[in-house]
């Protein structure tokens, strides 16, 4: 039996790299990131992820539009997971949706999607802007089909992308998030599954503005950190209730609940992060470096691009810059 359980917990890895599912990583105490280097070498990589976006030092890019590829399709047998450390959800339909454009040289095919949160609603995602923690934040992982399998896309530079989503909170319920929500009071204990009893679209679930988002090449943010990650920030956030999001701190690893499971933030290094602004929108650029260079041409799409985020990060942009004149 205690065989049978090694070999399961070996798959179990194997399927998933992205995320290491036994226990010898954690958030807390020995188990933290402060010791995953000791086990996982690349953890002490100079390309780490999370990181702190600096808008005063990120460089405007115009790419082309993103091509998602399922995304608005209902999608049946939906699985949700706790492994011991988020909560992981799943597809078995075929095919898997997909993404390219943007920054992504090919297609990317879904693999997983995961959470991570924390203690209360005012912290809990990965990355930052300008310092400032959301809520939650959802990772969204898609190998580069190119490569055939995740097994071997983790082995290359460009392997895999993480499409990044911020949440806030918000007085209302998210609708599109009832069904994930009573999922999770099924999978409380580690290592349990339930299947989604309604179809799942992935599009309904995601903020309406696709458009503009942040890109930086980055790590996992699990053990084994392995430096193999396009990142893709997406700047409008994902609104919901208290409830909702207290929904996921209710769900249990070996050591109890799951309160917070964020990587604190990396060194940036000499990495650049780009900015996406809206093609059509594309107007100025004076924050940007001329020594240097912005990313290979690739696409974008997005649907409802938000106006009041758009005026609101020139108007932030402005107002600092004229507080550096005065001063």
């Amino acid at each position: 039996m205690w065989l049978f359980i090694q070999i399961m917990g070996a798959l179990a890895l194997f399927h998933a790299p992205e995320l290491a599912y036994g226990e010898d990583f954690g958030y807390d105490g020995d188990l933290g990131p402060r010791y995953w280097g000791d086990r996982y070498q690349e953890c002490r990589g100079k390309h780490q992820s999370p990181i702190n976006i600096n808008i005063l030092r990120v460089k405007q890019v115009a790419l082309p539009d993103i091509t998602f590829i399922g995304f608005d399709d209902p999608i049946d047998d939906v699985h949700v997971t706790n492994n011991g450390h988020t909560v992981l959800i799943e597809v078995e339909n075929e095919p898997h949706p997909r993404v390219s454009g943007g920054p992504l040289d090919g297609s990317y095919v879904f693999s997983q999607m995961h959470f991570h949160w924390g203690d209360n609603d005012t912290f809990g995602s990965e990355d930052k802007i300008n310092h400032r923690s959301f809520a939650m934040e959802l990772h969204m992982v898609f190998y580069k089909e190119h490569y055939r399998s995740i097994q071997q896309a983790v082995k290359h530079s460009d392997g895999l992308t993480v499409l990044a989503f911020f949440y806030e909170l918000d007085r209302h319920k998210h609708p599109a998030y009832d069904d994930m929500t009573s999922a999770l009071q099924n999978v409380t204990d580690p290592h349990s599954s339930v299947v989604m009893s309604n179809p799942f679209s992935f599009l309904n679930i995601l903020p309406l503005d696709l458009r503009r988002y942040f890109t930086y090449r980055g790590s996992l943010t699990t053990p084994p950190c392995s430096e193999v990650v396009i990142w893709l920030d997406f700047e409008q956030p994902i609104r919901l209730a208290h409830d909702q999001i207290e929904a996921f701190r209710e769900l249990r690893s070996a050591n109890g609940k799951i309160t917070h499971n964020f990587r604190p933030i990396q060194p940036i290094g000499d990495r650049v992060v780009f900015y996406n602004v809206d093609n059509n929108y594309f107007a100025y650029n004076e924050i940007d470096d001329p020594d240097e260079s912005g990313p290979g041409s690739t696409r974008k799409r997005g649907k409802n691009c938000s106006h009041k985020i758009r005026l609101s990060f020139l108007t932030y942009v402005f107002i600092l810059i004229g507080s550096y004149i005065r001063t």
